[in-house]
């Protein structure tokens, strides 16, 4: 099969997945939204996450029209074209994600109220989410190999140059890695403005709520609440859908690169043959997960569901691994069976397709261990819970513990899962167990997705006074969405790990030169250096993003005190100006986005023109070896905080339910936990993956421009 038959076949699998997408999107939107103040509180919902998306993008649109010219350029002359094609890709994810969620959590809320069933109202939920994680899989492969088709595949001819400059480069390598930095750049405003949007607005509507003026979660008399609603959207659905696809199109582009480093280095000992193969592979693994994740979710909405749903939720991500799996063996036969391969393939043309398994399986074991480190039904969140009769001390110290306990596990498996990778089927393997991880992320980000759903329907149900029954349902919901955003976290965190250290590895084979081995001189002094300092921005980096958080997180508490001190409205008779703090959460956000953000792209950049390839091969060894400890630590324990102080609102300690002293204590480990995991720890893997990514795409630079030799 030839490399164009292979492309269109993938086109047509993806043309599939958007049918699903757009039948599940008008699904949804004929659904009944219920009652009138259902239909408003909605509306000012999706009106507010709209205009947050709106205003951030032209932000976005012109730093990315400014970096376009500069590759088109200086760099490739038709890298601009690809680097504007991934930043759109992201934003229609983006946008597709947001506004499917914010028409399936009303209609959530509705079904729980007219069906009174959870098995119907989860079905909702899901289908809501499905439009986002199928978006982030499909949008991904289309738009990359719409690059491949349209500039005739794969070279590994260094020929390119831009319009002013005559710098050499292989032009395949720069478009692909401006296509995944397009991606990589809207994923990081959108984590960093998100986070700060949702966190800002959760921290000031619990303090107002819960501290100051002993108020139910989720009350519309504070008015920080309806900005938490809107927060939500903007960071768990739009957020996360461009950080995983930045991440899916990191792994297939590193994947691709690495076959162009292999053969350069190899190139007498092999064939064409053996390069398209190589170069083929990784689209096919993603989509081989496209078919299962497509089938995966077919099941969860086909399958009759009873009150506990993590069974068929967990089902559904397990036939989408099952069938990548099997689909990946059949592809890896057809593809390598008859082809001359490397001599790092050390089981023959079985090897790449035992890297990928490796990596799914590691995703799958990264999403357990972060579900027994988070969830209210093991133990470490259940003493945790404990340990709140003691005070806020206890809380924070022993969470704390957790959150460092958690970090072992899961990099034991990243660790183990890359040595067996790379002794398996060498540079390429690490790479391919990257991109397994990731191969069946339409599922995972759908499953994920379903939490903010479930949670934006219960705090509807809330402000709209819905009978108490149906917070009953949105409840246990939320429950189980608390638990499979913290499993997506997790994945998410882990996936970076593994894209970065496949992104490294191209790094340095982007720089080496035709024959010989890439090599990262870890004796030097110069990389040393690199990696002392990269892991001192992951630091400076994390404490950016939480002083921008809280800073805005007071204003905002101090603003909805004046709001409440306004005569009706805690009595309920007058409402307070929902769009005057709606406002004021987006303009805190996008005020403060830009600087942190623009840190991962200038990091390598200085760096590089600096001090040369090998100092910037440190500083993301550095910077990734610090990161992803820290992501998890933010995660779990984050994760941890939040689900104790939910087991004990759910009467679950005797004599301690909402309102006493523990149930404050457990508000309090909550706000902690509230910046970390869904500022810090979701934003670090996208500042490993984007300084990985820049540096990808500038090595030529690196390599022939350098101030201190």
């Amino acid at each position: 099969m030839s490399s164009v038959s292979a492309w269109l076949i993938v086109l047509a699998l993806v043309l599939i997945a958007f049918i699903y997408i757009f039948a599940n999107y008008q699904k949804i939107k004929k659904m009944s939204e219920g009652t009138a103040d259902m239909i408003e509180l909605s509306g000012i919902i999706r009106s507010g996450s709209q205009t947050f998306l709106k205003t951030e993008f032209k932000s976005i649109g012109i730093i990315v029209a400014v970096l376009a010219i500069v590759f088109t350029l200086f760099i490739e002359k038709t890298s601009g074209i690809t680097f504007i094609l991934g930043a759109l890709m992201s934003s229609i994810v983006c946008v597709l994600g947001m506004s499917s969620a914010t028409y399936a959590n009303v209609r959530t809320a509705n079904k729980a109220r007219e069906s009174l069933s959870i098995g119907e109202t989860v079905k909702v939920a899901l289908c809501g989410g499905s439009i986002s994680g199928l978006s982030v899989q499909a949008f991904g492969m289309f738009g990359l190999v719409l690059v491949l088709l349209i500039f005739n595949g794969v070279s590994h001819e260094a020929v390119g140059s831009g319009l002013v400059a005559n710098l050499q480069c292989n032009p395949t390598i720069m478009r692909i890695s401006t296509y995944s930095l397009g991606c990589s750049i809207v994923a990081m405003f959108n984590r960093v403005a998100g986070g700060n949007y949702t966190k800002a607005a959760d921290i000031s509507a619990d303090i107002l709520g819960k501290i100051r003026h002993d108020l139910p979660e989720d009350d519309s008399r504070v008015p920080n609440t309806i900005a938490d609603f809107i927060g939500d959207n903007v960071n768990d659905i739009a957020g996360n859908c461009s950080d995983l696809l930045e991440s899916f199109v990191a792994t297939m582009s590193a994947t691709i690169m690495i076959a162009v480093t292999l053969f350069a280095q190899n190139g007498p000992s092999v064939t064409e043959a053996t390069f398209t193969a190589t170069t083929l592979f990784p689209i096919i693994i993603a989509a081989a997960g496209l078919v299962g994740c497509l089938l995966g979710l077919g099941y969860a909405q086909l399958k009759k569901m009873g009150d506990n749903p993590s069974r068929e939720l967990n089902m559904a991500s397990w036939i989408s691994a099952g069938l990548t799996i099997v689909i990946g063996l059949v592809a890896a036969y057809l593809v390598f069976s008859k082809v001359t391969l490397y001599a790092d393939f050390k089981f023959g043309w079985i090897s790449p397709w035992l890297s990928s398994v490796l990596g799914i399986a590691s995703g799958i074991a990264i999403g357990s261990i972060t579900e027994y480190y988070t969830s209210t039904d093991f133990k470490p969140t259940k003493i945790l819970a404990g340990f709140a009769e003691e005070g806020e001390a206890f809380v924070v110290t022993k969470g704390d513990a957790i959150g460092s306990r958690s970090c072992l596990a899961p990099i034991l498996v990243i660790g183990v899962s890359l040595l067996i990778s790379g002794k398996i089927c060498g540079e390429y393997g690490i790479a391919l167990s990257a991109l397994g991880m990731l191969a069946f992320v339409g599922a995972t980000v759908s499953i994920d997705a379903f939490g903010p759903i479930a949670d934006n329907a219960g705090g509807i149900a809330e402000s709209c006074h819905l009978d108490p029954e149906v917070r009953v349902i949105t409840d246990k919901l939320d429950a189980v969405g608390n638990t499979t955003a913290a499993i997506g976290k997790g994945f998410a965190i882990g996936s970076a790990a593994f894209a970065t250290v496949s992104l490294i590895v191209a790094y340095v084979g982007n720089f080496a030169h035709n024959g010989t081995e890439p090599v990262l001189n870890f004796a030097s002094f110069i990389v040393v250096a690199g990696g002392l300092i990269g892991g001192a921005l992951v630091e400076y980096f994390s404490a950016m993003l939480t002083d921008n958080t809280i800073d805005s997180a007071k204003l905002m508490a101090d603003e909805g005190d004046k709001m409440l001190s306004i005569p009706g409205v805690l009595e309920g008779t007058v409402k307070p100006d929902y769009n005057k703090m709606i406002a004021m959460a987006a303009s805190e956000a996008l005020r403060k986005m830009v600087i942190p953000s623009m840190l991962a792209i200038a990091i390598p950049i200085v760096g590089g023109l600096l001090f040369g390839v090998q100092f910037v091969g440190g500083l993301l060894v550095g910077a990734t070896v610090c990161a992803i400890p820290r992501a998890i630590f933010m995660g779990n324990s984050g994760g941890a905080f939040d689900n104790a102080k939910k087991y004990i609102e759910g009467g679950n300690i005797p004599g301690h339910g909402k309102g006493s002293d523990a149930h404050k204590a457990a508000v309090t480990g909550d706000t902690v936990g509230d910046t970390r995991k869904d500022v810090v720890g979701v934003a670090l893997d996208i500042f490993i993956k984007m300084m990985s990514t820049v540096a990808n795409t500038l090595a030529p630079i690196f390599s022939n421009i350098t101030l201190f030799k």
